[in-house]
């Protein structure tokens, strides 16, 4: 199979790389200034339903995306919003061949200190934009489907108040880690005394009072009800690997992170998307939370693009390049710490 049918194609160019060093440049902060002069501006700006400036505000804090790229990537703001009433921006990239034969919900900033999990979301955005670009003028040429067919729904940010919040914040505007806030079957027993116990109440872990307490995480529940994706993308920093809940076959790796299963935590989404809606969930743990190379960022689209065509075209079989030998989901207790 082509390299094109597969649809291993560079990133469109409107969505532009920074130097990969952490802190700020004195352009980006020239920028700030000017779309957020004040806190009111700021607020209004956060709070807008116009993708530019929506993206006036945004692109200066995340790395790797500017304004244009950000513009190009099409997000619509759509009924949900943050705590703060920051509107939660999504984007489909659907098949120019028809009905999708297979669904990815792909998901940025749950936390809103990992920037470089927002910079792989508009990224990607780009690269779906051009699989479908080049697959446009033979809409129907294929017997076997491709990923072309694939149709991506994209969240690049679903805590905006944690990533506008100065500085940065892993937790949403009312203290929560909404990757601890669904509802899995051992919320009730297991939330509390797992964030006690074994957190020691760290802030930066505290699942809600009760699940989906969050505006952020019942939206994305609705997201999942309506789009019904055969597998969620969930992309976080910075432990360096891959990590698959629910129906195997798991991806021996995606780009430089390799397969290494550590375990559901209650009110995690891969529990609740592996486990209570038997949805297959990836996460994506990148090496760095503020920034990710251009070349992994194709290796690990590369990758999964791999993974979804030979899904498509046998479901359950793995491809002998990227079998896993401990494919599925460990239980709860992994003494690791990821997101």
């Amino acid at each position: 199979m082509t390299l094109l049918a597969l649809g291993l194609v560079p990133a469109l160019a409107n969505v532009h790389r920074k130097p990969t060093a952490a802190p700020r440049t004195a352009a980006s902060a020239t920028q700030v200034a000017t779309a957020a002069s004040t806190p009111a501006a700021a607020a209004s700006a956060a709070t807008t339903t116009d993708l530019g400036r929506w993206c006036a505000r945004l692109a200066p804090e995340v790395p790797g995306v500017d304004p244009s790229g950000c513009r190009a990537s099409g997000l619509v703001a759509g009924a949900g919003r943050s705590v703060h009433g920051v509107p939660l921006w999504s984007h489909d990239v659907l098949p120019a061949t028809g009905t999708p034969r297979f669904k990815v919900l792909l998901l940025g900033g749950i936390h809103g200190d990992e920037l470089a999990s927002v910079t792989l979301a508009f990224d990607w955005i780009a690269r779906s934009q051009g699989v479908q670009a080049a697959a446009m003028p033979h809409p129907a040429r294929a017997t076997k489907p491709t990923i072309a067919d694939v149709a991506w729904r994209f969240v690049p940010l679903l805590n905006p108040d944690g990533l506008l919040h100065s500085p940065s914040t892993r937790v949403n505007a009312h203290g929560v880690d909404l990757n601890r806030n669904f509802p899995t079957a051992d919320w009730a027993r297991d939330a509390q005394p797992y964030w006690i116990k074994r957190t020691k109440k760290d802030p930066r872990r505290f699942p809600g009072p009760q699940p989906l307490s969050e505006p952020e995480s019942r939206w994305l529940l609705e997201q999942i009800d309506q789009f019904h994706p055969d597998l969620i993308v969930s992309v976080h920093a910075p432990y360096g690997l891959l990590d698959f809940d629910g129906p195997p076959p798991a991806p021996r790796r995606l780009g430089s992170l390799q397969l290494d299963p550590v375990g559901v935590y209650p009110g995690s989404l891969g529990n609740y998307g592996g486990l209570v809606k038997n949805v297959p969930v990836m996460t994506l743990e990148l090496k760095n939370a503020r920034a990710v190379p251009l070349r992994e960022l194709a290796a690990m689209w590369n990758d999964l693009q791999r993974w979804i065509n030979e899904q498509m075209i046998n479901p359950g079989v793995q491809a002998s390049a990227q079998r896993s030998a401990a494919p599925g989901t460990k239980p709860v207790g992994s003494a690791r710490r990821t997101d």
